[in-house]
């Protein structure tokens, strides 16, 4: 396992990073969570993801991910959460605002059962809330001691330059990581969020950088989903909607085709793809298996050639 310093921050985090959204808490039995989990940590990664909305109510995924790394020291794993999302029917019970942010940190830190957040984002931007009083929130946590780095997923390029301008004038703790959803078929952070966040100081941890699956190759033109597969499983399969479409899979088999050039797995040459980006600090896989965080993980170290590069770029043009 490689590790990446996360943004200008101290903070080093492997390159490959395990998640829990859509799995752990929800469709993924808690013994084979721990497991995956568990292999994880052995093989050297050392940055696990969660937010309070993760499960099949609020703070499952991190009641999972508590009982998983307990027998681990906990200076030799980073954690995550979030907060944005509704978690109750309360006017209060999402947002940004001081009142949600504090609340929502305290019964993650219950929930996870540790006594600081490593990494705590602003899961959306909050138009209703005053960008100041989050931002201060989030200082206050930090200076507290609750959270160590803060961070935001999802956000528009202009709010995270906003966020930034305003850390700076108010002397707040700077943001050090940025949550967006990166892979071969969704690159807008390449835009203008990678170079606002290199300017910032901020680190990218990419989400869905095997975009749901797809780029697994486990999809095939004209076959069923798999049994088991996100897209064959009821409430999950919705984030597939649209995705499986005839020119996907063409450049999918395309794809796995350069990917036995390289000799590598499609799964591995996409993960090392999205790592070609030096703002890239980690790629979130999700994992419902030991054996696919084994194979993943072997994405990590690999540099894809110019060669390489340039058939993966035909393909996607």
């Amino acid at each position: 396992m490689e590790y990446r310093r996360l943004g200008k921050s101290g903070l080093k985090v492997s390159e490959i990073a395990l998640g829990s959204w859509l799995t752990y808490g929800t469709v993924t039995e808690k013994e084979r969570a721990i497991a995956c989990v568990k292999q994880a940590y052995e093989l050297g990664i050392n940055h696990f993801d969660c937010a309070n909305v993760y499960g099949a109510q609020p703070h499952a995924a991190e009641e999972v991910m508590q009982e998983a790394l307990k027998p681990y020291a906990r200076d030799s794993y980073v954690i995550t959460t979030k907060a944005f999302w509704p978690v109750g029917d309360g006017p209060n019970d999402r947002g940004l605002s001081r009142k949600h942010i504090m609340a929502q940190v305290e019964k993650s830190l219950k929930a996870l059962g540790v006594d600081y957040i490593d990494i705590f984002y602003f899961h959306r931007f909050d138009p209703d809330t005053d960008l100041e009083e989050s931002l201060r929130a989030l200082d206050d946590l930090i200076t507290q001691g609750k959270v160590l780095y803060g961070g935001l997923s999802e956000w528009p390029a202009d709010k995270i330059a906003a966020g930034v301008s305003l850390q700076k004038e108010l002397q707040l703790h700077k943001f050090a990581a940025s949550q967006p959803i990166y892979n071969m078929f969704e690159r807008y952070i390449e835009q203008a969020v990678i170079p606002i966040c290199e300017d910032a100081g901020i680190g990218q941890v990419v989400f869905s950088p095997l975009a749901q699956g797809v780029l697994t190759g486990k999809y095939r033109k004209g076959a069923q989903a798999p049994e088991g597969s996100r897209a064959a499983t009821p409430g999950v399969n919705r984030f597939l909607e649209g995705r499986l479409t005839e020119d996907v899979l063409d450049k999918v088999e395309q794809l796995s085709a350069i990917a036995t050039k390289a000799e590598l797995s499609l799964p591995q040459l996409a993960l090392a793809w999205v790592l070609r980006q030096p703002n890239v600090a980690s790629a979130l896989i999700g994992a419902s298996r030991p054996e696919q965080v084994v194979e993943n993980v072997k994405a990590s170290g690999i540099t894809l050639n110019e060669d390489i590069l340039h058939d993966i770029e035909a393909v996607l043009a």
